[in-house]
């Protein structure tokens, strides 16, 4: 069933991105995934690798993880059984980086370090908006629209004035520019740089390999070389090989469990975050 006005195939594949943002963007999510990167794990051994979660947590999301084909369950006897990723879990892992990438260059920095887990929750959670991958895909194509035919081409079931609240949080997120009320919306600098991140998405979603990336009819532009030190944000953060600067299509990243989740998830500030850039 067609959710935007787009053709067929723009529709089916701007569907396939959010379903994919979907299954990965929830909480805890990425973390588990990373920490069943290794050899498949018993239960209790992947409970000790993401002890922050609390009695009662890890196994509704197992299931869940299970369900999207992200994971797999194996019992060798009714008292043996293994939890591992699959090898569309396993693909999925190459866009981390990519995300991080984006994520170092365009995300506001805060007051402390983050670790490169939370810059990648981070980002997921601004792409996982209502309507934003749809939205971001027309300004893609199209430079720029105003807020009606918007309207028109990525909820045309719906009332036109229900896209200005999506559009108003991509404005206050940073991946979306206008110049003021009734002016067109085009991609700030931050969501034309979404090209790798998107592209990379849409081709792990429909299941093609990741250097397919670089030639998606609207997000294929070859992701700029990082410079050196892209990876270091500040003096405390992780050394750059705990998360490489691969691009689509390199091959599974070696990820080190014990960089990612050494230590409890600290509490975020409460104090504001200056600006400079898309907001956490």
């Amino acid at each position: 069933m067609a959710i935007t006005a787009l053709p067929p195939d723009t529709d089916a594949d701007i569907a396939r991105v959010t379903e994919a943002l979907a299954m990965i963007t929830p909480r805890w999510n990425v973390r588990i995934l990373l920490a069943l990167s290794g050899p498949p794990v018993r239960y209790n051994e992947l409970a000790a690798k993401v002890s922050w979660l609390q009695n009662g947590q890890l196994h509704p999301k197992l299931k869940t993880l299970c369900d999207t084909g992200l994971v797999e369950r194996t019992e060798h006897t009714p008292r043996h059984v293994t939890y591992g990723q699959t090898g569309r879990g396993a693909a999925l892992l190459p866009i981390l980086p990519v995300i991080v990438t984006w994520a170092e260059a365009h995300l506001e920095k805060p007051a402390r370090p983050l670790p490169t887990i939370e810059q990648i929750e981070d980002t997921l959670t601004l792409l996982t908006r209502r309507h934003a991958a749809a939205i971001l895909w027309v300004l893609k194509s199209r430079k720029e629209a105003g807020g009606r035919a918007l309207a028109r081409i990525v909820m045309p079931s719906s009332d036109g004035t229900n896209v200005y609240p999506p559009l108003r949080q991509l404005v206050t997120d940073g991946l979306v520019d206008t110049e003021g009320t009734g002016r067109p919306y085009r991609l700030s600098a931050a969501g034309e740089g979404l090209g790798p991140v998107l592209g990379a998405l849409s081709a792990w979603s429909a299941g093609q390999p990741l250097n397919q990336a670089a030639h998606h009819p609207v997000w294929g532009q070859p992701p700029a070389k990082p410079e050196p030190g892209l990876w270091v944000s500040s003096q405390s953060r992780p050394a750059p090989a705990a998360v490489p600067p691969t691009r689509p299509g390199d091959s599974v990243p070696a990820w080190h469990n014990r960089d990612l989740f050494s230590h409890a998830t600290p509490a975020r500030p409460k104090t504001p975050v200056p600006a400079g850039g898309p907001r956490r």
